[in-house]
């Protein structure tokens, strides 16, 4: 008689989780980032994440 497999664990790596962490922060500032928070880059930096959100498929106006 055989035993029920086990399930298969991965392990992960502790900088996956920083990296995780980051690329969630980065996606949060683009999705929400509207030209106040980065002072003199706001104008170019305001346009790029407009685009980055529309690539996303997130509607903005």
């Amino acid at each position: 008689m055989t035993s029920p497999a086990l399930p298969l664990t991965v392990p992960i790596p502790k900088w996956a989780y920083a990296v995780a962490l980051v690329a969630l922060f980065v996606a949060w500032v683009v999705l929400q980032e509207n030209g106040i928070a980065l002072g003199q880059a706001a104008e170019t930096v305001h346009e790029f994440f407009h685009d980055g959100r529309h690539a996303l498929g997130v509607p903005c106006h």
